[in-house]
């Protein structure tokens, strides 16, 4: 009876998996599900606009290359936790004249080598240790100047939330384009996960707009309530006072976007782009072009 009810649980058990779901045990806590009204409208937010600059792609053309902005000009530096095996969009950077400051405590150096590059063998996290750092303790010691624009990007496999909250307001204002990788975007579901998560969304858009999504094909994606959530997405993100003009984006896939895996495409679902108009207002500053 006891081998029946194993195998039986084991059939269940992979039935669920193979629907992208998982049987839960009786000493599991059940979480509460967030509603899809909530859900929906943080999708809304993250809408992408059209800007007065056109999307560039730096980086290979393959995992590791990320669209921004074609407003770089005067960046000072760019800094990028999360080094793993390809370095090719922040040697890009370093060939447009920025510094580049890496951080991975995971590996002995970036991948490819470049005069520019600076590099600490850390963590970015929510407190300075000899493993980890700060993001603003980073910045702080990297001797770039107190007022120079900045560019962010960051793939730091789940971590980039608690780097988001725990960096300061001023340093974020300071990035005028951020480039991040979001896991686990199906988890929106679980309130636990959406209120981290849409609390560091909301921190960025106080003074960002997106511009872009990429879903990353490496991990699929989940449908509930007839919103789909790809797992893993690309997010490339503008300073306000760098917009003049803003539209709703409406071309996905763009040309220059490129699969991160062999696995099958991942197209950015409808309702991460149609049937909200752009939001006119909440620029913070002066209109600045390059």
């Amino acid at each position: 009876m006891v081998r029946l009810k194993r195998l039986i649980d084991k059939v269940v058990q992979g039935i669920l998996a193979w629907r992208g779901l998982r049987l839960c045990g009786l000493d599991e806590f059940p979480t509460t599900t967030t509603g899809k009204k909530e859900v929906q409208r943080l999708i809304r937010q993250l809408h992408p606009v059209c800007t007065g600059h056109e999307l560039i792609r730096l980086g290979p053309e393959s995992d590791g290359g990320y669209l921004v902005p074609n407003d770089l000009k005067g960046i000072e530096a760019c800094f990028s936790p999360g080094v793993s095996t390809v370095s090719g969009f922040e040697k890009d950077c370093a060939d447009l004249g920025m510094n580049v400051y890496l951080a991975d405590r995971a590996v002995e150096r970036p991948a490819e080598a470049h005069e520019r590059f600076h590099f600490t063998k850390k963590h970015v996290g929510v407190t300075t240790n000899d493993e980890f750092m700060t993001i603003d303790d980073w910045a702080k010691g990297s001797g770039c100047g107190r007022d120079s624009d900045l560019l962010l990007q960051i793939d730091v496999e789940g971590c980039e939330y608690e780097v988001f909250l725990s960096a300061s307001d001023a340093l974020i204002r300071r990035f005028r384009i951020i480039v991040a990788e979001f896991h686990s975007l199906d988890q929106l579901w679980n309130r636990a996960f959406f209120g981290v998560a849409s609390r560091a969304f909301d921190k960025i858009l106080q003074t960002h707009s997106c511009v872009h999504i990429h879903p990353n094909n490496c991990c699929g994606s989940l449908t509930k309530k007839e919103l789909e959530l790809p797992r893993v997405m690309e997010f490339t993100f503008l300073r306000n006072d760098r917009i003049s003009r803003r539209s709703a984006a409406s071309t996905f896939p763009h040309p220059l976007d490129r699969d991160n895996t062999g696995n099958a495409t991942l197209p950015l679902p409808a309702c991460w782009y149609r049937g909200v108009a752009a939001d006119a207002g909440g620029a913070e500053g002066s209109p600045s072009f390059s």
